[in-house]
């Protein structure tokens, strides 16, 4: 079970914007990403905790940061529930809250977990490409607005290691309303380089990406 720490920064300007703490693992629904994250001076900032089904769906995720949260999963598409905490005096008002849903495929965001669990949905093949479209939730408010994009697996590497063979996925993420286009290189379920995310340190070998899904 691989864990580590992230830091996180503003694709378009390197901003620091703080560092996510991370462990995640196989399971019985099919894989989980739990972490804790904190803002530049180190105060804590919030937390990822998103199950994927075995074919690499979200079955749920509860995202916090600030004074927000989402959880949602799986339902005709995507569903979800954001709420913000009730203010110290509000007494017994209770929270915001807010229902979405849209037959997007997978979530996304800040977190390098978003970027695995896209890939584990799509398991691509060398050469494939694809387009989906997904939920962003946008910090600090994590406000929802959907998006397409498209995805291509350009190649993997296989690095030596002393446990063994590391294959390093190499992917071309582009915004379809946009056009921009970003480089992201995985190792199974560990984000090695992207716009905005560094990995500073890992403790355990990351897990392998299911093959890819069979033709009917």
């Amino acid at each position: 079970m691989p864990s580590g720490r992230y830091s996180l920064y503003d694709p378009h300007d390197d901003t620091p914007l703080g560092e996510e703490h991370f462990s995640c693992a196989p399971g019985p629904a099919g894989w989980r990403y739990t972490s804790q994250t904190f803002t530049p001076d180190g105060a804590p900032a919030g937390s990822v905790d998103l199950t994927l089904d075995s074919r690499g769906r979200p079955l749920r995720l509860h995202l916090r940061t600030g004074d927000w949260q989402v959880r949602g999963g799986m339902l005709d598409g995507l569903a979800w529930v954001r709420t913000r905490a009730a203010a110290p005096d509000a007494g017994d008002v209770p929270p915001e809250a807010t229902e979405g849903h849209d037959r997007a495929h997978t979530f996304t965001g800040r977190s390098p977990a978003f970027l695995i669990a896209t890939a584990r949905l799509l398991r691509l093949e060398p050469g494939d490409r694809t387009r989906l479209r997904l939920v962003a939730l946008t910090e600090p408010v994590l406000a929802p607005r959907t998006l397409d994009q498209g995805w291509s697996l350009d190649g993997i590497e296989s690095h030596a290691t002393d446990n063994g063979p590391l294959l390093v996925h190499r992917y071309t993420v582009a915004d379809l309303e946009t056009g921009e286009q970003q480089t992201v290189h995985l190792a199974g379920d560990v984000v090695l380089a992207a716009p905005g995310v560094e990995l500073e340190a890992l403790d355990g070998p990351p897990n392998q990406q299911p093959p890819a899904a069979s033709a009917d």
